[in-house]
């Protein structure tokens, strides 16, 4: 009964993160859009998302909670989640205004293998060879993608593995923390951890005159709107994140992120005439190869346990 219990959790799990995935991307799109149309900067953007976010899910956590609604068990560590996920979403929001959609989401790709490596190293969780194999072959086909890029954008092109490193240690503490708190809780936290973040880097990299931290309001209803939307994403989907990473293990999940190319590749042709040439698909292709491969390695090993 326990086994039959997990399993349903991991397959509840999947299709949670699954959803997730293909949500996120809008959020990237409308950053993009901001600062293309809009000439907002990657900063200002960053600081209305976890602003917006803010907004956005403390009405909903008073109303279920009351006056503990921020009164989390680990509030340093939810606070920690807010300004790592502010940094990597800084990086981000960079990194598409000045590359195509597709591109930075292409190179970002090498976040779930360094997921999968850490949940192994950290968290005890079984990597075999096979998928430390699958995750070596992954970097590989990451690599072909970031060369072309390199040598167009040049080290704009690195922002997006840097990205990776800070939002897979964010998800990390998803797992980490455990169930100490409520997911509403922990993405309330981290949005005021990453406001701070944010409000201080503005305040540092504007004072500085560096152009990607000029400070705006938005210069239309309609961008007030998408920064509303931008907020409200980031905030939800991400509490689905966690969600799904308390409903199955981290190296189970990581893969699952991938179906984030589906939505960047149709929003970056739509919105931005953006499509990955042929090199740069043979590199997704690789990357999305070996996660497959690492989701199927998890299912071989779950029936031998089962089975034994």
């Amino acid at each position: 009964m326990a086994e039959q219990s997990a399993h349903q959790n991991s397959l509840q799990g999947m299709a949670i993160m699954s959803g997730a995935m293909l949500i996120l991307p809008i959020m990237d799109a409308i950053a993009k859009y901001m600062a293309t149309f809009e000439a907002m900067s990657p900063g200002q953007i960053t600081f209305y998302r976890f602003f917006f976010q803010i907004a956005c899910t403390v009405p909903i956590l008073f109303a279920l909670f009351g006056r503990k609604a921020l009164s989390a068990k680990r509030p340093w560590m939810n606070l920690l989640r807010g300004v790592l996920h502010g940094a990597a979403s800084l990086l981000f929001f960079v990194a598409v205004k000045y590359m195509p959609l597709a591109d930075v989401f292409a190179i970002y790709f090498v976040e779930p293998f360094m997921l999968t490596a850490m949940s192994a190293l950290f968290l005890g969780e079984k990597v075999g060879w096979r998928r430390w194999m699958a995750i070596v072959v992954g970097f590989g086909g990451a690599m072909i993608v970031i060369q072309p890029s390199y040598e167009i954008f040049g080290l704009k092109a690195l922002l997006p593995v840097a990205c990776a490193f800070l939002f897979s240690l964010y998800l990390f503490l998803n797992r980490a923390i455990g169930v100490a708190d409520s997911p509403l809780t922990m993405q309330t936290m981290a949005g005021i951890g990453g406001t701070a973040f944010m409000a201080a880097a503005l305040l540092v990299g504007s004072s500085a005159g560096n152009a990607d931290f000029a400070m705006s309001l938005p210069a239309s209803a309609l961008g007030l709107v998408l920064l509303l939307i931008l907020g409200s994403i980031s905030g939800y989907a991400h509490i689905l994140v966690v969600k799904a990473f308390r409903l199955a293990p981290l190296s189970l999940l990581a893969p699952f992120q991938y179906f984030e190319i589906i939505s960047a590749t149709v929003l970056g042709y739509a919105l931005f005439n953006d499509f990955p040439n042929f090199s740069k698909w043979i590199g997704i292709f690789i990357i999305v190869a070996s996660g497959l491969f690492i989701i199927w390695r998890e299912r071989v090993q779950a029936r031998s346990l089962k089975s034994s």
